[in-house]
């Protein structure tokens, strides 16, 4: 979620440069960000619409083949190289059923049928914009890289990340150890910092489905979101919005919704059209059995701007454009909406005729000064109906298991511990915490 950087703290960070520049309102003479590293050969499978496919990003100038089933498969360029992206991305679609699949010597995970355990989270990369600054170097102050490494350590069959991924906007200020030296800027460098690297070893453990988040839109880091991760078959050029995707998966249909341009505060016409356009998808590609929407700012959710004392947060409703979009609209098909952009985990299970809301932008960011890692449960209204609230500001992951009857979750922090409990059964999602010392794993 954007954390804007006030004129005063732009002033107290930068108050050398002020001096000897002239400044308006918080823009200053940037220095050139560090040299990129070599770029290593990084393979994964992610879904999309039109199926599986694979991708790898290389320092070679032309595109290798897959191996699949023994089989070679040459892979197509995505995109070449330029000044801030020196490398080649190359893609090949992956037939359906595909058991061994090689690139680049690396042996990616195959899809299944019928994915059984999920991992979910978001909002991962190390905020990085003017005065709002986390240690890049430091696991406990920016863990995704443990996130990921303990999600891969409980063999997920798909893994959903529900967006942000780029937040290195801005140099580390001079000084600060936590971050000397780190890229920034939308480039390479940036990405595989942000990204790539802490999320090898989940990249290596199962498929991914790819949110685009609004640290992804064309102000910020739209241009690698659309050569890297999006879902297209070829790079939109900034300014886009990506294209709504029905992902199967098993019998179970993820609508991936792109909602990096709505406003959380407003309902502007024209961006109410635009999420409109992306629902439409169910109408289009009508589900077949359980149907998710995934999409980075929830359609309801509720952040902490003030702390109140013992009363706890003062918090405003979240998303105006996309709640204008959806109103009246029959969501019926679907059985939950998952997003992140609130970097807390939070569930709304509603009392009237609407899927529940699940929130888990816990992955790296960090959240919002007012949040609190104590649970917060009880009653809520939300666009006009009552809800039951369940959230707390942890970082970890997700964890849904499927079952006879539905999905049973848990909720592991960075010490792997369990921390909180769920259970999705058709359109009824019920959160807890979980038992105390409870260290169970499923």
């Amino acid at each position: 979620m954007a954390r804007g950087a006030t004129l005063a703290g732009c002033i107290g960070v930068w108050a050398l440069a002020a001096a000897l520049t002239a400044v308006a309102g918080c823009s200053r003479a940037e220095p050139p960000p560090p040299i990129a590293p070599p770029v290593k050969d990084q393979a994964w499978v992610q879904l999309t619409d039109r199926g599986a496919e694979a991708r790898l990003i290389t320092a070679a100038s032309a595109c290798p083949s897959a191996t699949v089933g023994g089989a070679a498969l040459p892979m197509q360029p995505r995109a070449g190289p330029s000044a801030d992206f020196p490398l080649t991305v190359c893609q090949v679609s992956l037939p359906k059923g595909a058991k061994t699949i090689v690139v680049a010597g690396q042996t990616l995970p195959a899809p299944v049928d019928t994915p059984k355990r999920i991992v979910i989270f978001g909002d991962t990369g190390c905020r990085l914009k003017g005065a709002d600054v986390q240690d890049c170097d430091r696991t406990n102050a920016w863990p995704f890289a443990t996130v990921a490494t303990l999600a891969a350590a409980h063999h997920p069959d798909l893994v959903i990340h529900v967006g942000d991924y780029y937040y290195r906007e801005s140099p580390c200020p001079a000084g600060r150890a936590g971050c000397e030296g780190s890229p920034w800027g939308d480039n390479w460098a940036s990405w595989s910092a942000d990204f790539f690297a802490p999320a090898a070893p989940l990249l290596a453990a199962a498929p991914w489905v790819l949110v685009r988040g609004n640290h992804e839109d064309c102000d910020r880091g739209g241009p690698g979101w659309f050569m890297l991760l999006d879902g297209g078959v070829a790079p939109l050029a900034c300014p886009a919005t990506a294209a709504p995707m029905a992902v199967d998966v098993g019998g179970l249909t993820l609508y991936v919704l792109d909602s990096s341009a709505t406003n959380d505060r407003q309902a502007p016409p024209n961006l109410v059209a635009m999420f409109a356009a992306q629902l439409d998808a169910l109408k289009t590609h009508p589900p077949t059995g359980e149907a998710w929407i995934l999409t980075h700012r929830p359609i309801w959710g509720l952040t902490p701007v003030a702390k109140v004392g013992p009363v706890g947060p003062l918090e405003v409703s979240l998303n105006a454009t996309e709640q204008a979009a959806a109103r009246g609209r029959d969501l019926s098909a679907v059985a939950m909406v998952i997003s992140g952009h609130i970097h807390h985990f939070a569930s709304f299970a509603f009392h009237g005729d609407r899927p529940p809301q699940l929130i888990v932008g816990t992955g790296g960011d960090v959240g919002e000064p007012a949040d609190s890692p104590k649970f917060i449960q009880g009653p809520v209204g939300l666009d006009g109906m009552g809800a039951d609230r369940f959230g707390f500001d942890r970082y970890g992951f997700l964890l849904l298991d499927r079952t006879a009857t539905g999905w049973v979750g848990t909720f592991y922090d960075v010490r792997d511990k369990p921390i909180a409990l769920c259970r999705l059964t058709g359109r009824q999602l019920a959160c807890h915490a979980a038992p105390a010392g409870s260290q169970k794993k499923p």
